[in-house]
């Protein structure tokens, strides 16, 4: 992808950790170009996600902010409101995921940045909106995972609760304040004016959890109690092999007799509990009792041969070790490396979207800290001597070893990176 589907658009990134990133690092996958404002304690991310080699840049932080620019900037201190302002001015969409009373102490909640600039947009990401008895509370997404339900529903299959081994509800709900955005930017262009967005996490994920697993309470009267029990089945996991395991998911009729066919079942063909999708439905326990039975006289290749010839959905299921290596990943480079400027080598995870038959290529590496803080500074048009006089009051930091512009030529720097 030559040009961005966004170019043009520049993003405010007033966002740390992982659910405003993930919204911000989407935008600029899309081709805009997204500004990282970073504080002097930097992102918790960058030591909260995992080792590296300077313990300055995590994994999880390389990946999210990756092609963003870097501004590192000290918000308590004289003249950071100024520069805010000036950056607010230059770009079209400010992110935040600042807790709602801390950005109206800094003037960067909605309403006044609109009653400047109504042509903005403006989206905040929040743990529980701004009104309502859990407004303003503090959260991360294992206590999410916990109070929209996620954690519940390992308790409803396995009689314990868990959390997802993963940040879903940051990434879920990264990616729809991003949707979110999108539509503002097209009411926008359509001359319908900037305006507010609020993408509250709690609600957003009950709503997500609720979607499916309201399921026959979602009738008056209730024709059953909520939950998908085909979900919720305790064997509805992926199923042993010989040599490793695999996953298999069955639901038409035709799969349904493709499979037992498969696995020597026959015997079931004619028996009406599992004919068709509604009787399945009504001996779930039952079906999913056969569809889970372990399949360990043979290996995974061997089933996954046999399955792909029956025309069933099944693969591998993969460790994080074996993910990396799978033959489809590999061939269509899914992972590639780069070089960063403090950290070597880095892999790098490429946009999943193509466009025009062509992949995003967003601008480099997931930057140090303050690493483009003197070039931005300088294009949102304050002079040299302000710059020197923020930087020396330590309102704006930058790293030694970032690019210059023109101090004084505009070469880079070879000095260590300057510590906050």
């Amino acid at each position: 992808m030559t040009d961005g589907l966004l170019s043009g658009l520049r993003v405010l990134d007033l966002t740390s950790v992982v659910v405003g990133p993930t919204c911000t690092w989407r935008l600029g996958q899309y081709g805009a170009e997204v500004i990282k404002v970073e504080s002097p304690e930097g992102d918790l991310m960058r030591g909260l996600g995992g080792l590296s080699p300077t313990g300055q840049h995590s994994g999880t932080y390389l990946h999210l902010n990756r092609g963003k620019r870097n501004i590192c900037l000290d918000l308590k201190k004289p003249g950071a409101a100024d520069v805010i302002e000036k950056l607010v001015e230059w770009c079209d969409v400010v992110v935040a995921n600042m807790r709602p009373k801390a950005l109206e102490r800094l003037g960067l909640d909605a309403a006044s940045i609109l009653a400047k600039h109504p042509s903005k947009i403006h989206c905040l990401i929040t743990g529980y909106g701004t009104d309502g008895p859990y407004a303003g509370r503090p959260t991360y997404d294992s206590v999410v995972q916990g109070v929209s339900g996620i954690g519940g529903l390992f308790a409803g299959r396995d009689g314990t609760p868990a959390y997802v081994p993963l940040v879903v509800c940051d990434h879920v709900v990264g990616e729809i304040a991003t949707g979110a955005i999108l539509a503002a930017v097209l009411k926008r262009n359509a001359g319908g004016g900037g305006g507010s967005l609020e993408i509250p996490m709690f609600e957003t994920m009950a709503a997500f959890v609720l979607q499916e697993h309201l399921a026959q309470e979602s009738f008056n009267p209730p024709v059953g109690t909520a939950g998908d029990k085909r979900l919720l089945n305790s064997h509805n996991k992926p199923l042993k092999t010989a040599d490793g395991w695999i996953s298999v998911t069955i639901n038409t009729d035709p799969q349904v007799r493709a499979f037992l066919t498969a696995v020597g079942r026959d015997g079931l063909l004619a028996d009406p509990r599992f004919a068709t999708v509604a009787s399945r439905a009504k001996n779930v326990e039952a079906w999913f009792e056969v569809r889970g039975a372990a399949l360990s006289d043979r290996t995974t290749a061997e089933w996954l041969d046999i399955f792909r010839a029956a025309d069933i959905a099944a693969m591998p299921c993969h460790t994080l070790t074996s993910l990396r290596s799978d033959e489809h990943i590999r061939a269509v480079g899914l992972i590639s490396s780069e070089s960063h400027p403090t950290e070597g080598e880095v892999a790098v995870i490429r946009s999943t979207i193509r466009s025009d038959n062509a992949y995003a290529a967003p601008r480099g590496p997931a930057q140090p800290k303050g690493w483009e803080t003197l070039q931005i500074l300088e294009e949102i048009g304050i002079d040299h001597e302000l710059i020197g006089d923020l930087v020396a009051t330590g309102t704006a930091i930058h790293s030694a070893l970032g690019p210059d512009p023109h101090w004084p030529s505009g070469t880079q720097r070879t000095r260590r990176m300057t510590r906050a």
